[in-house]
């Protein structure tokens, strides 16, 4: 067994089929497939069934990979600590975070990682929950995981906090301006909001319950990208981040704080254990940005 035949085998597992994992490792089909094959007569059992044009993992494909992510990702941060000490961070990051925090903080904290060591190459992924997101960062599939706190489990987790993130009203253009909105005079608008089961949802339903209000949806949708558009065409109001709100105030959104602030805490999260250099080099510049 080498660090190559688990490579093809994560390639595999990462693009569906042998095809296009062949593509990814520039490698000659036929040639991955004949190494993964001998990969499976020394392990003395099959790591992959067919089902139509993709391939899934049997069992004991599910516990190879588990071991392979951090093998494949231990091998490789040998030669990126050799890099790290000469100051040229390199290699790849895998970085998985909650669609809801994707333009702000994740895209400010990724660009600005990027600027600092350019030669490493950010993977991001969206999870379908927190839930997700803790078991995608305990697999060892990602390296670091960007969320929402506090947390269901944190066990085997390091947890870093990002600082709070102000949530603010986005009003159609030509509503009235106002210093403040209270819980209460939110009740009373149409909104657009996001399905049940989201964290923004979770968030606005929160805020409504306290003051004993139930929210009246004017549009539902799980196109996050539509929230403004669709508040700009004056469907409704909507809860963003405050740094997401304001980039719809050039074209006539009205945006206004709530009273008392509403937030949400942010952090970082990864595996105990040894952190890749291009991940601690992440890390350094998340912790140490504003406050979202």
């Amino acid at each position: 067994m080498d660090v190559r035949q688990l490579r093809y085998v994560l390639a595999v597992v990462d693009e569906g089929t042998f095809t296009a994992a062949a593509r990814r490792c520039f490698v000659a089909q036929p040639s991955l497939s004949e190494a993964v094959r001998n990969l499976e007569r020394e392990l003395g059992t099959a790591l992959f069934v067919r089902v139509g044009h993709r391939v899934m993992l049997t069992a004991a494909g599910e516990a190879f990979v588990a071991a392979a992510r951090p093998a494949v990702r231990s091998f490789d941060a040998v030669g990126e600590e050799v890099a790290a000490v000469v100051g040229l961070v390199s290699g790849r990051l895998d970085v998985v975070a909650l669609p809801s925090l994707a333009l702000d903080p994740v895209a400010r904290l990724v660009g600005a990682f990027c600027r600092a060591h350019p030669q490493v190459t950010v993977g991001l992924a969206h999870p379908d929950g927190t839930d997700d997101l803790l078991r995608v960062v305990r697999s060892g599939a990602s390296e670091l995981g960007v969320t929402e706190t506090p947390l269901s489990s944190t066990g085997g987790l390091v947890v870093h906090s990002l600082g709070r993130q102000e949530i603010v009203a986005v009003l159609p253009p030509g509503s009235a301006r106002r210093r403040r909105l209270t819980a209460a005079q939110l009740g009373a608008l149409p909104l657009v909001t996001q399905p049940v089961g989201t964290s923004t949802r979770a968030l606005l339903d929160a805020l409504l319950a306290s003051v004993a209000a139930l929210p009246l949806v004017a549009v539902e949708t799980d196109q996050r990208e539509a929230v403004i558009p669709l508040v700009l065409e004056g469907a409704g109001a909507a809860l963003l981040p405050r740094a997401t709100a304001l980039t719809a105030v050039d074209r006539g959104a009205v945006v206004v704080p709530f009273d008392p602030p509403v937030g949400r805490d942010l952090a970082v999260v990864h595996r105990e254990g040894a952190l890749s250099p291009a991940a601690r080099a992440f890390l350094d510049v998340a912790v140490a940005a504003p406050n979202t």
